[in-house]
């Protein structure tokens, strides 16, 4: 099912598929308009560096072909292939851009959108309209970007100018435009035999065509996961056919001297034993007696490790003599430290990544974020929170899609999500603000509301985030272990690496992105930060996660 994205909304390519070769869909139109739909691949410098990788329709594909124009298909108005595996280190981010040809601007598009497709099904959707636009002539619509891995950003980011203007912006020249009509006959050459055929037949399992899909289709997404393991396979079974060899000669002679050298530090009557197994079958039954009352201590978890050198050679059923006794003690011990953590309070954390409240307790109920609960003991009533509360009210307002479930009864919930560290956060009549992202549960004795947070850097945009005041708890879920800063008048974050910050503390929209200048977007390669004003004593909480 495809990930809807709001912008700003940014991810990595891997979490969203495993394939490489990719379908990019665009969208956009609008009466008596054209549109010139672009792919920009920039350097490390957000700069066009190379301008054979602004691939447009008077240059329908890079040199290597890893990105190339396909052209109006699946009910898109245009269409890229995009390899990413075979785009040059050079090339460090791909900008997808709409300009108009002609008179108009932005306001005037209706429902328009850019996805992704990969192995024919379709993986993200960013959706925009016409409304969050004004007097643009131009729009970025998404990003490709490398930051250790590839990922992509929603950014729908409206921009004065059009075409010419855009490619400025990038550090291009517009006489290098009418070079093109020269290359021309090549351009056209390279697009229409090989690149408009197999690419349809790439796109199509999207949609269209059933019969003549199915074939390229596996032929795009196959190349890349496919190839690499007949490779890889073919010196596996070699190894294997040399090991062979090896592993017969290896327990003739030296595995007797192991067998003996491991069991030594163990204890002397036993571990002899232990190396004449092979060859005796009635000295185990000592050991057996003897590690029946012992297992529960130190015995049982050192004969384990010594089976494999010892056992090995008999074969498979390596617990066979020893695993008995060890059955009954051993799973004991090794699963006693992953036992329930009853601490007779409210909320107790199991692990970092898992929390269990206790429901018996407090009498309010809890309410969750949908999804969350991985187990549950006693009878407990589990109900959607309905419409007009919190969870339409940040699901639809906010467009991060949170909805909640309220847990009642007298039981113990276990709560986790996608491996999060949880960090439950008491609250005694105090305040914080938590980003509606980062919020896992919290009691329904607490007061909380959506805030929006305005901002004049961002065009018909704001962010929101969730107040709690009173007497509760709340769990804050982040990526990895937090960190908290004192607020200062020069304290400015990332508004993905943010977390929660104090109530009294006053936060400020501000970006980077300058629209009639070449600095999008900024030299710090963030297009929006919050920027954190208070007295002494305000906190936030930042996360050591970026996407």
């Amino acid at each position: 099912m495809a990930r809807e994205f709001q912008r700003g909304h940014k991810a990595k390519i891997s979490d969203l598929t495993a394939g490489t070769d990719l379908y990019v869909g665009v969208q956009i139109a609008a009466p008596g308009l054209t549109f010139d739909i672009s792919c920009f691949g920039l350097d490390a410098n957000e700069q066009l560096s190379d301008d054979r990788y602004f691939i447009f329709f008077n240059q329908p594909k890079s040199p290597e072909e890893s990105i190339q124009l396909l052209g109006a298909q699946s009910g898109d108005t245009e269409s890229f292939r995009v390899t990413l595996d075979r785009i040059p280190a050079a090339i460090q981010k791909l900008s997808f851009t709409a300009t108009l040809d002609g008179a108009g601007q932005m306001s005037q598009i209706g429902p328009g959108y850019i996805r992704i497709v990969a192995g024919g099904e379709e993986v993200v959707r960013y959706a925009f309209t016409g409304s969050e636009f004004t007097t643009e002539r131009a729009v970025m619509l998404g990003d490709f970007y490398l930051k250790d891995v590839w990922r992509f950003a929603a950014v729908g980011q409206g921009f004065d100018g059009g075409l010419d203007a855009l490619l400025k912006n990038f550090g291009g020249e517009v006489a290098e435009e009418e070079a093109p009509p020269a290359p021309a006959a090549a351009a056209p050459g390279f697009a229409p035999p090989a690149q408009a055929t197999a690419p349809p037949a790439f796109g199509a399992p999207a949609a269209p065509s059933a019969p003549q899909v199915p074939q390229p289709a596996p032929s795009f997404g196959a190349p890349s996961a496919p190839t690499p393991p007949p490779a890889p396979q073919q010196p596996v079974h070699t190894a294997p056919t040399i090991a062979a060899p090896l592993a017969p000669q290896a327990p003739q002679a030296p595995v007797p001297p192991q067998a003996p050298q491991a069991p030594s530090p163990y204890g002397q009557p036993q571990q002899p034993q232990f190396g004449q197994v092979p060859g005796q079958a009635a000295p185990p039954a000592a050991p057996f007696g003897q590690q029946a009352p012992a297992p529960y201590g130190q015995p049982a978890p050192a004969p384990y490790g010594q089976q494999p050198p010892g056992s090995m050679p008999p074969g498979a059923p390596q617990g066979v003599p020893q695993g008995v006794p060890a059955t009954g003690a051993g799973l004991e011990a090794a699963l006693r430290p992953y036992k329930e953590t009853a601490t007779g309070q409210r909320w107790t954390p199991q692990n970092q990544q898992l929390m269990r409240v206790d429901l018996t307790m407090g009498g309010a109920g809890v309410l969750a974020r949908q999804g969350s609960m991985v187990m549950y003991q006693g009878k407990v009533d589990f109900g959607y929170k309905s419409a007009g509360f919190v969870g339409r009210a940040v699901g639809n307002a906010t467009g991060q899609e949170m909805q909640l479930m309220r847990c009642t009864g007298r039981g113990q919930v276990f709560l986790a999500e996608e491996g999060s560290h949880l960090h439950p956060i008491e609250l005694q009549g105090d305040g914080i603000c938590v980003s509606a992202e980062n919020v896992l549960a919290f009691d329904e004795s607490l007061q909380y509301e959506v805030r929006r947070v305005e901002g004049h850097g961002i065009p018909g945009g704001a962010l929101f985030t969730m107040l709690f005041q009173g007497t509760g708890t709340v769990v804050v879920k982040t990526h990895g272990t937090p960190v908290v800063l004192p607020v200062t008048p020069t304290t400015f974050a990332d508004c993905n690496a943010v977390v929660a910050w104090s109530a009294a503390s006053q936060v400020i929209v501000s970006s980077q992105v300058r629209l009639r200048r070449n600095a999008y977007p900024g030299h710090s390669g963030e297009t929006v930060n919050l920027q954190f004003r208070g007295a002494p004593g305000n906190f936030i909480v930042v996360q050591p996660y970026e996407v």
